[in-house]
């Protein structure tokens, strides 16, 4: 569904590194990236198209003319990344950031696409786990939009409002930032669609366009991913430039495989999400694959761990065993009585050891709180729906440089090692849902409370008088038959001669 999720590791400042600069490598020369440099601050922009390979542009139609690059329009995804030094941030940002080893804020419309606190993640398995989690439901950005065209649109440049009202259309948008870099990356996916392949660049930006397919470089690894296309630096290049290079890819889609989820009715305090996947074959032969489900709950919905210690359980659900879940996870309390945003949890599925190809279901046991009251005795929730991937492991030796189109700090990829190679499980919800569940939640009715107040203080006066009256009675009685009494004498018994 929509969400916005952050993952945030805080700790005290560090020394200001100067970077990214004129002098910066293309973002596609990958290793490079590493490169410390210090030089003056400048921002810098990648954009890049993801065509099908029937889609492509012919190098002619392009036309380049100073800062600015156009040409026909383009069937394509588009990939937007704008790399920020902190120093170009609004000043609230900066403060917050400099208080902040790591910050990652992911956004995701709800589609199927190829007070309160944060919540503390284990930072003792995998030393690149962040520190705390929060999550919260948001349909559309159209606060943020609206705060960008304010405060980073510092002068009143058309082209600039142009691009924060395009996000409005985006399918997601994510913010990441890490002291070591010392700077802020905002990415944003647009969907597969017809673009308009026009852009020109501010004289002080750095601006890269790419225009990128699919392709299998010589020696391409199994891990890896090959991409072509043409390349052109806004200023620098007189035309654009071809290229064709890989690189290593730690997310993949496990193609043919897909999943959906639900409730069955009645859902009731205790709902059982379901989970119906179409395949039970990883998606790598020869290889140490487990399949697993990533669970991001609002607090009006909770898993209780103790359910899940039961190994007979766990196979009839389908289930192997819970890997992890945040806390703390309070199972009485109820909503309005809470603080934190909710809970997260991951779980391995166990699919069916056969040699045939067959769909099969897993199930898992959840509980609702007791939520406030509200009118006609019911009130709607949102679950979203889980994530589920084949987490694969690698061969030894493998190394996973920094991919530039990996998405990643997603929540569930720092529960795993360096060496996970994640296959992810398309979800194919109904025609016109969403990757969202609504629970219709029984709760008190507004109307009809002022009757159930009464009688149940009825109630309660007439039980206490109930038992006060039978103490009486029985102290009353008591002390009726604590009178002198007469002894009883006992009959005697006639003794018998035996003759």
């Amino acid at each position: 569904m929509s969400y916005l999720g952050a993952w945030a590791a805080f700790d005290s400042p560090m020394e200001t590194q100067k970077y990214p600069n004129d002098n910066s490598p293309r973002t596609f020369d990958i290793l490079d990236l590493r490169r410390p440099l210090s030089m003056p601050h400048k921002m810098r922009q990648r954009i890049t198209f993801f065509h099908k390979y029937e889609h492509g542009v012919e190098p002619t139609s392009l036309k380049l003319a100073g800062r600015s690059i156009s040409g026909p329009d383009i069937i394509a995804e588009r990939e937007d990344r704008i790399t920020l030094a902190i120093e170009e941030l609004p000043t609230e940002l900066q403060v917050l950031l400099r208080d902040s080893q790591e910050l990652y804020i992911r956004w995701q419309r709800p589609i199927a696409y190829e007070p309160e606190s944060f919540t503390k993640l284990p930072t003792d398995r995998f030393s690149h786990s962040t520190a705390y989690q929060y999550y919260q439901i948001l349909n559309d950005l159209s606060h943020f939009t609206s705060y960008f065209e304010q405060f980073v649109c510092a002068s009143p440049d058309p082209e600039c409002k142009t691009k924060a009202q395009r996000l409005l259309n985006a399918n997601s948008v994510d913010f990441s930032y890490d002291m070591i870099s010392h700077s802020v990356k905002v990415t944003a996916l647009w969907p597969h669609a017809r673009q308009p392949l026009s852009i020109s660049s501010h004289p002080n930006h750095r601006a890269e366009v790419g225009i990128m397919t699919s392709d299998y470089p010589p020696h391409l690894e199994p891990h890896e991913q090959g991409v072509t296309g043409l390349l052109t630096v806004l200023g620098e290049d007189s035309k654009p430039a071809p290229t064709l290079f890989s690189f290593p890819s730690r997310h993949k889609t496990a193609t043919g495989t897909s999943f959906s989820s639900s409730f069955p009715p009645p859902t009731g305090l205790h709902p059982t999400m379901q989970l119906q996947i179409s395949s039970n074959k990883p998606p790598m032969e020869g290889a140490s694959c487990s399949l697993h489900t990533y669970l991001t709950l609002p607090r009006v919905i909770f898993a209780d761990k103790y359910q899940f210690a039961d190994d007979l359980f766990l196979a009839s659900k389908n289930l192997t065993s819970l890997r992890y879940i945040s806390k703390p996870v309070d199972l009485e309390a109820p909503d309005y009585a809470m603080k934190p945003w909710g809970s997260s949890l991951l779980l391995e599925l166990q699919p069916p050891n056969t040699e045939e190809d067959q769909s099969w279901t897993a199930e898992i046991p959840l509980h609702l709180r007791y939520l406030s009251p509200a009118e006609h005795a019911y009130k709607k929730i949102h679950v979203p729906w889980p994530v589920m991937f084949w987490a694969c492991t690698a061969e030894d030796g493998t190394k996973f440089p920094n991919n530039p189109f990996d998405r990643v700090n997603l929540g569930y990829d720092g529960l795993f090692g360096p060496r996970t190679i994640f296959w992810h499980v398309d979800p194919q919800p109904n025609v016109g849902e969403n990757l969202y569940h609504k629970i219709q939640v029984p709760v008190l009715d507004l109307a009809k409370s002022p009757l159930i107040g009464g009688g149940t203080t009825a109630a309660v006066l007439a039980g206490f008088l109930f038992v006060v009256w039978k103490l009486l009675s029985v102290c009353l009685g008591s002390s009726e038959n604590s009178g002198p009494q007469t002894p009883r004498r006992s009959p005697r018994r006639k003794s018998m001669k035996v003759l």
